[in-house]
């Protein structure tokens, strides 16, 4: 394999993107998700480890001297909503959990727990408001989860809810929910199948990056890294109805590539690693986007300011209307996105960030 070619991206980790993006893992319950990273790491990795957040630690070794220590985060979990008190007859008071826009889960179906019990968000119909009351977001006290009388005792206060949103191919894109960051985590697994050889590559499959970025810290703490590469899905900022002249938190557009980041809310990228990768895409032809300086977190926030601090870098596949039931991503951005960090790792040398 020359220095600039990369794997083939096909069938297969589609197949992986759909069975996470079915698999219900809100913030702090990431099981299912963390069993079927488990199922396929177990066999590509040389140690595999779950630490008691429950981040999925994972080690291949390289071949060769002064091999750096890698690591590529992606995180498990997504938005969604805990059940916070039973009121009988199959209803729930229910509290949000991450960035959950409230205007929008009126009426939205869910999964309820790992079994996905099916549910709906409850609200008194239209013909019974005001109009007065139609012009406002609704209040999430005055809302319910409604699992029906026959699931009742099959739901209990803690457990998890998200929307019951299908995996679909439309043409050029996928549209599911929680492509924010299972994109990056079946990313990952492949990544590891076709693992680089100059470097030892630390994987982490993280938990609650959602609600603080928490899982990050732990195992980011755990591997000491030598440098970190974080693989998230950003917001395409691309609708007809938004202003691209005055755009000055999201520039990221669907079908130009991986979003390369050089800064956002919470970590100065390292410039010689955004060097290094915009080097390698130029190298392999492969398209790239720099998103705009702005707004928005990564794992990379807390990876970096670990130990004695982690030169960190943050590459991620645009997406359209994420956090909420339904997100759409284009699959060339996506393959893009595979082969520009897969390139930038196999490129990687000491040099680089010394």
């Amino acid at each position: 394999m020359s220095s600039f070619d990369f794997p083939p991206f096909g069938a297969r980790p589609l197949r992986l993107l759909e069975r996470l993006t079915k698999a219900v893992a809100v913030s702090g319950d990431e099981g299912a998700v963390r069993r079927i990273v488990l199922q396929h790491i177990r066999p590509l990795a040389d140690e595999v480890r779950v630490d008691a957040l429950g981040n999925v630690l994972a080690v291949k070794r390289g071949r060769g001297r002064r091999r750096l220590r890698v690591m590529v985060a992606a995180h498990m979990d997504e938005v969604g909503f805990m059940l916070t008190r039973d009121e009988g007859k199959g209803l729930f008071r229910f509290a949000p959990v991450g960035g959950v826009d409230r205007r929008e889960i009126l009426g939205k179906a869910l999964w309820v727990g790992a079994e996905k019990i099916p549910a709906v968000i409850g609200m008194t119909p239209i013909h019974l408001t005001t109009r007065a009351s139609r012009r406002q977001a609704p209040d999430i006290e005055a809302l319910r989860i409604d699992v029906g009388p026959e699931n009742a005792a099959k739901v209990s206060p803690g457990m998890r809810a998200t929307f019951a949103t299908s995996f679909l191919r439309q043409g050029p894109s996928v549209r599911a929910k929680a492509l924010d960051d299972r994109l990056g985590v079946a990313l990952l697994v492949e990544l590891f199948r076709h693992a680089p050889e100059n470097i030892d590559l630390l994987a982490a499959f993280t938990v609650q990056e959602e609600l603080g970025l928490r899982g990050a810290q732990v195992a980011a703490f755990a591997l000491e890294p030598d440098v970190a590469f974080v693989v998230d899905c950003t917001h395409a900022y691309d609708l007809p109805t938004f202003d691209e002249t005055v755009n000055t938190a999201y520039n990221a557009r669907l079908g130009h590539g991986p979003a390369i980041y050089v800064a956002d809310r919470g970590t100065i990228s390292s410039p010689r690693l955004v060097q290094h990768v915009v080097e390698s895409a130029a190298a392999a032809g492969i398209p790239y986007q720099l998103r705009q300086a702005g707004g928005g977190r990564t794992d990379a926030t807390t990876i970096h300011k670990q130990r004695g601090g982690v030169p960190s870098i943050s590459i991620s596949t645009p997406g359209r209307y994420l956090h909420r039931s339904a997100s759409v991503a284009r699959v060339a951005d996506w393959k893009n996105t595979f082969a520009l960090v897969f390139t930038a790792l196999q490129r990687l040398t000491p040099r680089v960030i010394s």
